[in-house]
């Protein structure tokens, strides 16, 4: 190439409009953060890959740790109440403004949008609302079929920008029963839950869930790659909330709101980096609006995360917030975390746990076998995190709590009362139609009540 056709032709590269990135968001149900890339003896080695190539986020948080209304906090950018997802999707909950959703923005500016597989922010029937122009065939909801539906899209070079929303179905329950790979001999528990038979055997049984999340996730990337999509998409890869298992997900904790949360692509989220920053799944939505050079929605309540990757800021929130109302049942409480505290308040007149929200299986059983029906619910709890990071010692009750517990009571109020918190105005009632569960009841699967 002579000079001058190397100038002609960087000059046209110069006027060439610039291509905004894809955006691939691949989720799981109920994987909390047991993967291998957080440490846990989970071999996921397809996802330590991925962390290795973007940007492993170590303290990132659920909005609120159920199914729809986590989905719908990532998705809309505001607060599960503020999004009007109260309760699940299936049982009769919905958005209160469809328009808000990730897809429905992102077609507004250009996107050409497709849905695989899972999504739980509304009924099957209604997905076009949502603003998905193209929904993907699955011979089945589980991993491999929605890999292989992936797989063939990408296969196609799609037309550029898209984005693709991939919803896996594992980790959910019920869980595949473990083979070799996955020996309950040598398997840990999760910690707040007794090491015994039972439990090992669940936790392996998991694993082999997340085995094939891993393998199926591992395949779509492997396809993005492979047709040279890999440099101009953000992969956002990340779940709802906790695992299912006894105290984590449908509860408050960090067992039950943290989240594996990872990025790669465009920028800054590339090279292997940890973030210990705090940050919300309510901080997805305006990040993508940083790096697809967007304008950001009036309604979004969260914080943009590309401050972080360019080194203009260590933090970017100093408190996370979370929040339950319905899963199976109604069980109100709402949370408020910062570096030091976490801050439970459980609303409503029960005194014992709410057996229902909590999916049924082998940990749960267990614990329903030492009168866990019984145990006590408290009012209020707070916790160390420092000192007591596994949430066990409420020092709520104690007559000596620290002053801190007062801030954080403020903290609480503070933002229910800016965001609107129908809790303040008494019980949350359920739309019409929707299905629940009897708080006092043991299971999910017991008969449900349909609400006039």
């Amino acid at each position: 190439m002579n000079r001058r056709e190397f100038l002609s032709t960087s000059a046209a590269q110069a006027l060439a409009p610039k291509r905004r990135p894809n955006v691939l968001y691949l989720h799981s149900h109920d994987t909390g953060r047991y993967v291998q890339p957080y440490g846990h003896p989970v071999p996921t080695p397809n996802l330590q890959k991925f962390a290795e190539q973007g940007v492993i986020f170590r303290r990132a948080f659920s909005g609120a740790p159920t199914c729809s209304p986590s989905r719908a906090a990532l998705l809309t950018g505001q607060t599960a109440h503020g999004s009007g997802m109260l309760g699940l999707a299936h049982r009769g909950f919905s958005l209160s403004q469809p328009e808000r959703h990730l897809a429905n923005f992102l077609k507004s500016q250009g996107y050409d949008t497709t849905l695989c597989n899972v999504q739980h922010e509304t009924k099957a029937g209604n997905v076009p609302s949502l603003g998905y122009q193209r929904i993907l065939k699955t011979q089945s909801n589980r991993g491999p079929h929605t890999a292989a539906a992936a797989v063939e899209y990408l296969n196609t070079k799609p037309k550029e920008p898209f984005f693709l929303s991939c919803g896996f179905f594992e980790t959910h329950r019920e869980f595949p029963v473990s083979g070799p790979k996955e020996d309950p001999r040598y398997t840990l528990p999760p910690a707040a839950l007794p090491d015994n038979a039972a439990v090992r055997q669940d936790m392996a049984n998991f694993k082999a869930a997340a085995r094939v999340l891993d393998d199926s996730m591992g395949s779509i990337l492997e396809a993005l790659a492979r047709n040279g999509l890999e440099e101009n998409t953000l992969v956002v890869l990340t779940t709802d909330h906790g695992i299912a298992f006894p105290a984590m997900k449908c509860n408050l904790t960090d067992h039950g709101m943290g989240v594996m949360l990872m990025l790669r692509g465009p920028g800054g989220f590339l090279g292997g980096k940890t973030c210990d920053a705090m940050v919300s799944h309510l901080d997805v939505y305006p990040t993508l609006c940083d790096v697809l050079e967007l304008p950001k929605p009036a309604w979004l309540e969260g914080y943009s995360m590309t401050p972080l990757m360019k080194g203009s800021a260590t933090a970017i929130r100093d408190q996370v917030f979370a929040e339950v109302s319905y899963h199976a049942a109604y069980e109100p409480k709402r949370c408020v975390r910062t570096e030091r505290y976490k801050y439970i308040r459980n609303f409503g007149d029960r005194t014992s746990p709410v057996l229902p929200n909590c999916d049924d299986g082998l940990s749960k059983s267990a614990w329903l076998e030492y009168d866990w029906k019984h145990r006590a619910v408290p009012r209020e709890e707070l916790y160390d995190l420092v000192f007591d990071p596994n949430e066990a010692n409420n020092l709520a009750t104690r007559r000596d709590s620290p002053p801190d517990l007062a801030d954080m009571r403020t903290r609480l109020d503070r933002w229910m009362k800016e965001t609107d918190d129908p809790l303040l105005r008494g019980p949350v009632q359920a739309p019409h139609g929707a299905q629940v569960n009897d708080p006092a009841g043991l299971s999910p699967k017991e008969p449900v009540t349909v609400l006039p």
